[in-house]
């Protein structure tokens, strides 16, 4: 498999994804709205999310950057990081990020915001300590593959899209508790309502469920591309697979870190024995670390 065809691949299984999230939703509030004999739920539940997921779109690089107590840096306080990341980004054909610093031992790196004119590129004091050149180079090549892939707008949409599917679960669970409606129903369709009632309590506690597994599974195919685009763009995918392997033995824990925002590092933040069963996988925000390293490795420039 060449580079291209590998970004080709990935670039088609995630927004296979997408549209099974869409049709998983649109079905969720069908279902739903069928066993109300409402059909404004679903409108309801779908502005009501979007209207809570604008100001994270908006706002959302702050909060990572003040989470992560990231620190912006001027090209005077490190001019080397600065030129790499200039010509990299001259080679992409993308404007120049802010560049922030983490003061953290542990080599990582993340990039946000809701553009590439609002991108932002974070590394820590760890990475720029241990990494050889060609290794930083392609951590930085991954990291501006996400901006240009446009990959934190495609996080956003799945954020609106998990968000839709937690308020109808838990609008149907409220309405279910409160009675009201369902007994209505219930006493309308007679047995019918009843099985509907226990179907549709099942599918509010599993479907956000599904949703998370969704989500995660999309973050992980994103990583996979911008591994490939990066290596594209540096010509040298041996130099991001060996960052990769250096950045996952290093013992360092990253305190900054939390669950909310392990996603956004080029490899997940937590420290330890990690299994990778194939149960295990399916909530990883990250593709195992040997399997990354064994694409790029495989991939013909």
């Amino acid at each position: 498999m060449t580079l291209y065809t590998q970004s080709e691949s990935n670039n088609r299984k995630t927004w296979i994804l997408i549209a099974g999230f869409l049709v998983f939703i649109i079905s969720l509030g069908w279902f739903f709205s069928y066993v109300f004999d409402n059909p404004l739920i679903l409108y309801f539940a779908v502005i009501f999310s979007i209207l809570m997921n604008v100001f994270s779109y908006w706002y959302s690089d702050k909060i990572v950057l003040a989470m992560t107590r990231a620190q912006l840096i001027e090209k005077k306080d490190n001019p080397e990081l600065y030129r790499l990341v200039e010509n990299l980004c001259i080679t992409a054909g993308l404007p120049l990020p802010k560049i922030y610093i983490i003061q953290e031992a542990q080599p990582n790196a993340f990039a946000t915001g809701r553009d590439k004119n609002h991108a932002v590129i974070a590394v820590t004091v760890g990475l720029l300590e241990k990494l050889e050149k060609s290794e930083l180079e392609g951590v930085i090549a991954h990291e501006l593959s996400h901006i240009g892939n446009k990959d934190i707008l495609l996080s956003t949409i799945v954020v609106i899209l998990v968000g839709i599917v937690a308020m109808l679960s838990d609008l149907f669970l409220r309405m279910s508790f409160w009675g009201g409606g369902m007994n209505r129903n219930r006493e309308n369709r007679g047995n019918l309502g009843l099985i509907l009632m226990i179907l549709g309590i099942v599918a509010a506690i599993l479907a956000p469920i599904a949703a998370m597994l969704i989500q995660l599974a999309i973050s992980r195919k994103r990583e996979f591309l911008a591994d490939a685009d990066g290596a594209l763009l540096t010509r040298y995918p041996e130099g991001l697979a060996r960052a990769l392997e250096k950045i996952s033995v290093d013992s360092h824990s990253l305190t900054v870190a939390n669950n909310s925002t392990a996603h956004l590092f080029i490899a997940s933040p937590f420290r330890g024995k990690q299994a990778v069963s194939w149960f295990t996988k399916l909530f990883m925000t990250h593709p195992p670390i040997e399997e990354r390293v064994k694409m790029l490795r495989g991939i013909k420039i």
